[in-house]
This record gives C-alpha cells, structure tokens and sequence, in this order.
C-alpha cells in the first residue's frame, strides 16, 4: 500500500512530553487521517481544559475557605438579586442553571445552616420564596472576593486588553453555537442536572 503524502500534513508530534496537549491531538490525527478537519481542536481542547482547571482551582478556594460550592451559587445568586434578597424556587433554578430538584437539595441544605428561610409566597398557590438569611449574607461577603480575586489572578497573564478581547470572542462563539445548537439556556462542562460551581 502506498503511503499518503505527507507534503499537506501537519508536523507530527514529537511525543508526550513537553508537547501542547491540543497541538499533540491535532498532529497525530493529521499524521493518522489527513482528511481529518482538526482546526477545531485547538480551540475545543483548550475550552475544556480551561473549564477543568478553573472548576477544580475554584473547588480548592472553596475547601479552604469551608464553603460548599453548590450552597455558594445558592446565596450568590440570591445576594445579587438585591434587596430584599428574595427569589422563588423557580427564578433560583433559571438564574442557578439547574433543575428545579437540584435548587430544592440546595435550599433544604442552606436552610438547615440557617443560611436561607423560605415561605410560602402570598397569593401563589405552592409557589416558595427564599430569603437570604443574615448569616448567608455574610458567608457570601466574605468567600465571593477571595473567589474571584484569584480568578483575576489567574488571568492577569493576559493583561487587561487581551482579556477583554477574549471575553467578547467568547461571548461571539458562545452566541452562534447556541444558535447553532438551537439552545437558549447556559449549562456547564458535564452538567446534567448536577450541582457545579458558581460562575461569578
């Protein structure tokens, strides 16, 4: 058998050490498959990589500080509604990203650290608010800046313009492939209904 030309290839990889993980995956499936379209790997690779690394970073912020990921999201996204700190378990779930279950463990939790309270909402028939509890209030002041200050930490490397134009790439890509995808909601790497990080 005739061996393929090798003149449209790729460099092929010279081996596991030392190589960019994107680039290594793109230069062997050139050198395997030279039909292969790879220039997505460049950048699909690297998003979940980045996902992976900034969720497990985020998660050891977290085990440091004493906070549950999923309990933070919970008091994060009811701190940045605004007074009076309230929301029904159905604009939770929306504003969460998970499903109406998920926010009901959340709140059960939260609740018996006395981090939240919920009652039933006036003139709503089984509709329920949850408040943010002084204690809640203050668990979310004191952990949302060390989490995001050593986000911003992690990306000074880049400086504030690049960051800012990654950003709004980001938010072009994100746009068309849920167009794409005909998709309106936001989910997370390997979200099926399951408790993740909260996003800031």
């Amino acid at each position: 058998m005739r061996t393929p030309e090798r003149s449209d290839r790729r460099p092929a990889a010279a081996g596991p050490t030392g190589d960019d993980p994107a680039d290594a995956i793109a230069a062997a499936w050139s050198r395997e498959r030279p039909q292969t379209p790879v220039d997505s790997i460049g950048v699909v690779t690297r998003i979940w990589q980045l996902a992976k690394h900034f969720g497990d970073d985020r998660r050891r912020v977290l085990a440091e500080a004493g906070v549950d990921p999923a309990t933070l999201d919970l008091l994060s996204v009811l701190r940045r509604s605004g007074p009076p700190y309230t929301m029904s378990t159905r604009d939770l779930a929306v504003h969460s990203l998970v499903t109406a279950g998920a926010v009901s463990q959340r709140v059960a939790r939260a609740e018996r650290e006395h981090l939240v309270t919920r009652r039933p909402a006036p003139g709503r028939s089984r509709a329920v608010l949850v408040e943010l509890t002084t204690a809640g209030h203050e668990l979310v002041e004191r952990t949302v800046d060390r989490v995001l200050a050593r986000e911003a930490e992690l990306l000074e490397g880049l400086g504030a313009e690049r960051q800012e134009a990654l950003a709004e790439l980001l938010r072009e890509l994100l746009g068309d492939v849920q167009e794409q995808l005909n998709v309106r909601g936001v989910s997370h790497v390997g979200h099926e209904g399951l408790d993740h990080p909260e996003q800031g």
